[in-house]
């Protein structure tokens, strides 16, 4: 019985034995074997690239001068089945760092071997050919070892005493020197070149100028025809576009007016029969209790009204009788009065002076009254005289003025009447 075994494609798989004690070898790289149990054996051995850094300190060149070279190699092993073969008789149980000491002790001695064959110059100059002499030399010793140099190039070239320095500052100051009177050389033609450019620039670009003058006004004239044609053809379009609009717009709105006719006339119908239902109602329930109730009310009204136009009549015949009765009694007492206001002026006219007089002495009471009612509110009245006697006095004057004022007043002269045919008369 065995088991089936599976590799990547970065790793070879090799299984070694098999039955009858055969020696054949299987390499598999990327896929799968068949392996015995207790007889086959297993190995895998990388195939991924392995980078080596070979360095070579204080290496005399050619000319005995002491430098230090560092490089970079990608290596791997090769997939070939007889290069295999001979990398997995190499390196089979090795570790990755094993492979990668023992090929790197190679490629440093190599690189030993060619400095001693180089000048500094050389190697400082053109590493590149440097870097391939190295790999022919060092190729067919690590392709024996089934050892594949992908790349070699290097990494840096200094020594200790300066030596390449010397040669770069040397090197350097002609450089130097020689780009400063190329660049005076070069100023002095660029300058002679530079205004002949200018005037040649000048007479190309007033031809340029020219011609893009003419350009530009023949592009207006062409925009402005095009755009004068776009516009017509954008007018025609926008009013044929509005036209067909319009009548869209006018044939949308007569269908949206028959659709209201319709629905207008199908809600008059409704409200015609709502109207029709609701009259009917009411008739039955306002109308109709409201005729009865009207008829009650006038019933009751008309019965309110006779009744008030008979209270009505009888006040009135009995205000009449009243005002009767009353114009009966002031007519009696009117005639009374005038005839005895006749005969009170025929007496007055047959005593003439002595009437008045006694009119007027009638008066007098109720004209002192009248004078005298504020004093009637008086409690006290206080005469300042510094004489008793004046006291007197001017009651005495009041008195004696009373004639005169009266007959200011009626013209009645009181101090010719005589008290008895005033008694006389009376």
């Amino acid at each position: 019985m065995g088991c089936c075994l599976t590799v990547g494609p970065n790793e070879a798989l090799v299984v070694s034995g098999a039955c009858c004690g055969s020696d054949a070898k299987t390499y598999v790289v990327g896929g799968w074997a068949w392996a015995w149990w207790l007889i086959s054996d297993t190995q895998r051995i990388t195939l991924e690239i392995m980078t080596l850094q070979p360095k070579c300190e204080d290496v005399e060149t050619a000319e005995g001068v002491a430098i230090t070279v560092t490089g970079v190699a990608q290596v791997k092993v090769m997939t070939d089945k007889d290069l295999l073969a001979v990398a997995c008789e190499q390196f089979l149980g090795k570790s990755v760092m094993g492979i990668k000491a023992v090929v790197l002790q190679t490629l440093e001695g190599h690189l030993r071997s060619i400095l001693g064959t180089l000048t500094v110059e050389q190697i400082y100059q053109d590493r590149d050919e440097f870097a391939r002499l190295v790999r022919e030399v060092a190729a067919p010793d690590v392709g024996r070892m089934g050892i594949e140099i992908l790349s070699f190039t290097i990494k840096d070239v200094y020594d200790k005493l300066d030596y390449l320095s010397s040669l770069g500052k040397t090197q350097t100051a002609a450089v130097q020197r020689d780009a400063d009177i190329g660049v005076a050389e070069a100023e002095r033609d660029a300058g002679i070149r530079e205004a002949e450019c200018k005037k040649e620039m000048m007479d190309v670009k007033f031809l340029a100028d020219t011609k893009m003058a003419d350009s530009k006004r023949e592009l207006e004239l062409q925009k402005a025809a095009f755009n004068q044609e776009v516009n017509t053809k954008k007018a025609e379009s926008q009013l044929a576009y509005e036209l067909q609009a319009a009548k869209e717009q006018q044939k949308i709105r007569l269908e949206e007016i028959e659709i209201e006719v319709v629905q207008r006339k199908k809600q008059i119908s409704i409200e015609e029969k709502e109207i029709d239902r609701t009259e009917k109602e009411l008739i039955a329930t306002v109308k109709r209790p409201a005729e009865a109730e009207a008829y009650k009310m006038q019933q009751l009204a008309e019965g309110q009204k006779l009744k008030k136009v008979l209270i009505a009549q009888a006040e009135s015949e009995k205000i009449r009788k009243i005002g009767e009765a009353e114009a009966i009694s002031i007519s009696s007492v009117g005639k009374a009065e005038a005839e005895r206001m006749r005969l009170k002026a025929e007496a007055y006219q047959q005593y003439g002076e002595a009437a008045k007089t006694a009119l007027v002495l009638e008066a007098l009471p109720r004209i002192a009254g009248k004078v005298a009612a504020p004093l009637a509110r008086t409690n006290e009245i206080v005469i300042l005289s510094g004489d008793g006697s004046r006291v007197t006095g001017e009651v005495n004057r009041l008195l004696a003025e009373l004639p005169v004022s009266i007959n200011a007043l009626t013209g009645v002269d009181l101090s010719k009447v005589r008290l008895g045919e005033i008694s006389v008369h009376n």
